[in-house]
């Protein structure tokens, strides 16, 4: 036990620290589709999004993938909604299914819909206003997923997701016809993408170790010019500090903590931190923090579970401030059956 958990320690402490070190060779490149790097899930965003080396239950399936194999219950359900900046939008469900009771592993669906609202079209034009109203247009984004996620052994769980991703941008006027009336082309771009993660308890305690990667797919295009989808690599560490600290617990109390180290294609390397108070099981106090950070680094919530008839109902609400933008707010439903 003592040789992998200093193994694991090494390989999270490499993948650290070896970004950093050859930080005067780093290139970072332009992504697109950029609401898929958008936390959706209160839990999850009101710890910082360190979450990658936590149990998971089913919205685990945008975070690390792996964490569906924790899923006990027959059926676990995780959905809600996320007031984004600029009015922006973004609705979410996953489900995780559990039929064999955890013998040939969790499988599990998620949906993600963005809503960006109405712009409104306009042309040059010679008039004195220097433009043409040509009407509103509303783009949008979406995602629809299907995961897998198995123990193999007490220790080691694996987990992966393949999703259809597509946005929308809306049509735009390339012309005009002979009789005067416009031309116009659409612009909407799909692509297949797939995100891979592995849990490892360590036998330390409740010392878990993290890994995953996101967001993996070809080049999209867009008339002349290709980009990726923001591909992003997580390590991670979590553990419940009680399991240290026996003398400080009161009943069935958790102090979970955790930390994560990100390294995505389009900007630096992050470190997360997250913490949640969890008392006699019903009541979840939490707090998160990421750096280095523009607008948002911040963030906290709670939330609050209770059993009936043998289904366990959850509530999650986070709260972000975001710099110069309106504060974000994140809403999640959880049931498990």
């Amino acid at each position: 036990m003592k040789k992998s958990l200093i193994a694991v320690t090494l390989l999270a402490v490499w993948c650290v620290s070896a970004p950093g070190q050859t930080q005067k060779l780093q290139k970072l490149a332009q992504t697109g589709m950029k609401f898929l790097s958008v936390s959706t899930d209160a839990r999850a965003s009101a710890l910082g999004e360190a979450v990658t080396a936590q149990e998971g239950y089913a919205a685990s399936m945008f975070y690390n993938p792996s964490g569906l194999a924790s899923v006990s219950s027959l059926a676990d359900f995780s959905f809600g909604q996320v007031n984004w900046i600029a009015d922006i939008k973004y609705f979410y469900g996953s489900a995780a299914l559990n039929p064999w009771r955890g013998k040939y592993g969790v499988v599990a669906f998620s949906v993600l819909s963005v809503d960006y609202g109405d712009f409104k079209g306009t042309i040059r034009d010679v008039s004195e206003k220097g433009y043409k109203d040509t009407g509103l247009f509303s783009p949008g984004a979406m995602a629809v997923g299907i995961g897998y996620a198995r123990a193999l052994s007490m220790k080691f769980s694996v987990g992966g997701v393949v999703k259809y991703v597509s946005q929308d941008l809306g049509s735009s006027i390339v012309g005009f016809d002979s009789q005067g009336g416009y031309r116009q082309k659409e612009y909407a771009e799909g692509v297949v993408a797939y995100d891979f993660g592995i849990l490892y308890r360590t036998g330390f305690r409740s010392l878990n170790f993290g890994m995953c990667v996101r967001n993996f797919s070809r080049e999209v295009r867009y008339e002349t010019e290709g980009f990726q989808l923001p591909l992003t690599f997580r390590i991670g560490l979590a553990m419940d500090l009680m399991d240290v600290f026996p003398g400080f617990r009161l009943g069935e109390d958790a102090l979970l903590v955790s930390v994560d180290a990100t390294h995505p294609r389009d900007y630096p390397e992050q470190l997360e931190f997250g913490a949640e108070y969890i008392l006699m099981k019903t009541l979840a106090l939490r707090l998160g923090y990421s750096f280095p950070n523009d607008e948002h680094g911040f963030t906290a919530g709670f939330g609050v579970q209770q059993g009936l008839y043998g289904v366990r109902f959850g509530l999650d609400y986070a709260y972000t401030p975001f710099g110069l933008f309106n504060e974000v707010h994140r809403f999640s439903i959880r049931l498990s059956m």
